[in-house]
């Protein structure tokens, strides 16, 4: 890990020297404040590459405050947020600081082991390190007018594991675009200027094309997978849709209940009576339909209640933290619960570790996705990574 600053803001001692021999250990420079008020005085000017571990219930200035002053001050540092409260108080400040524009890195409650601590700092590292990366190329709308012309985007596939069994069930289709010059650039770059711009139909039919493309070939390979892909709210917006898709279904000569269009919440915002019609159609053709990100967006008992979605996607958020997070776990239990009443298929996204995995299938979800498993690769890989781990489990059974 590069060197990095951690600002610690907590007014217990114990818990200070705790977390600055953590930081220290993974070779970070440490800035230690027991009261918030001596931050904001002595920490001039912050560095680039700093976050501020803060708790949230101190005398004088609490953490909430810290944030409020942060704001008014143009003192911003990304955040880890603690407590050692109850969870409730973690999860408002959470909001607060996103209502603020703040960049939160974690939630953490007290005590903090030091994987834990080791692993968030890890992972944002990481993230840092490709969001620099993606910045150095300014995107302009002839840019990805060129990739859609080109067929420079490609799919990387996530596995999808079944529950019960273990075996690989599906794969989500994740857009990518392999740049001639600038290498591979994640879709947080650009998906927001097709939508602005009237490309996303294009994009989006690329996107699935390519995904049947793929199932078919791992069709030919004994390998049927449920394929999941995610489409935007304009997509939701375009009437043709239903017969776009089934008129590439019989193209490719593939049953239309291998395919699921993942939804997001906030894309079923617009226009209700069109959305309905077209999420409709698309289950008339046998295309199976998937609310993703759930549990984060408005309305969602009446979004499940109106459409006719078959899988309900709970969002990683609450998958991440369910381990340390009483409210989290508790919020996926019943997510698994409530789809499983109104016979939809429950996907867990977000695990991370054993332990994760476990605690879903004793809460009885049925797949599960995320880096515990497998990080999205090409489809190139799929088969072969397959195979490894079936061969791996058979000589440990």
């Amino acid at each position: 890990m590069n060197e990095q600053t951690i600002y610690i803001i907590d007014d217990e001692q114990q818990t200070v020297d705790l977390l600055a021999e953590y930081a220290r250990l993974l070779g970070c420079k440490v800035c230690v404040y027991t009261e918030a008020v001596k931050f904001f005085e002595e920490a001039d000017s912050c560095d680039d590459n700093a976050i501020l571990v803060l708790d949230l219930i101190m005398p004088g200035m609490d953490g909430v405050e810290v944030m409020r002053q942060m704001v008014e001050t143009g003192k911003i540092v990304p955040l880890i947020l603690m407590s050692g409260y109850d969870s409730g108080v973690l999860h408002s400040a959470e909001q607060l600081a996103k209502a603020y524009s703040l960049d939160i890195i974690a939630t953490i409650n007290k005590p903090v082991e030091f994987k834990l601590f080791k692993n968030i700092l890890e992972k944002y590292s990481k993230i840092e390190r490709q969001s620099y990366s993606r910045s150095e190329f300014k995107i302009e709308v002839s840019d990805l007018e060129t990739a859609l012309k080109d067929d420079q985007l490609v799919l990387h596939y996530q596995p999808q594991i079944d529950v019960k069994s273990g075996s690989l069930a599906g794969v989500e289709a994740l857009v990518r675009w392999q740049h001639p010059q600038h290498g591979l650039i994640y879709p947080d770059s650009f998906i927001s200027m097709a939508e602005d711009n009237g490309l996303i139909g294009d994009l989006t039919s690329q996107v699935i094309k390519q995904a049947m493309e793929q199932s078919l070939y791992w069709k030919s390979r004994k390998l049927v997978l449920q394929v999941s892909v995610n489409v935007s709210a304009d997509n939701i917006t375009s009437l043709s849709l239903p017969e776009l898709l089934s008129s590439m279904l019989d193209t490719h000569q593939l049953d239309p209940t291998m395919l699921t269009l993942e939804v997001t919440e906030s894309a079923l915002m617009g226009e209700l009576i069109t959305s309905l019609d077209i999420l409709t159609r698309l289950r008339m053709k046998g295309i199976e339909l998937s609310i993703d990100d759930f549990g984060t967006g408005y309305s969602s008992l009446s979004q499940l209640y109106r459409m006719p979605f078959t899988e309900l996607k709970v969002d990683q958020s609450f998958v991440m933290n369910m381990q340390h997070d009483h409210e989290a776990r508790g919020i996926v239990k019943t997510c698994i619960t409530l789809g499983h009443e109104l016979n939809m298929h429950v996907v867990a996204e977000g695990v991370e570790d054993k332990e994760t995995f476990l605690l879903l299938k004793e809460m009885g979800c049925d797949i599960a996705q995320g880096y515990y498993f497998a990080k999205p690769m090409p489809a190139e890989n799929l088969i072969s990574w397959n195979d490894s781990r079936n061969q791996a489990e058979s000589e440990n059974t």
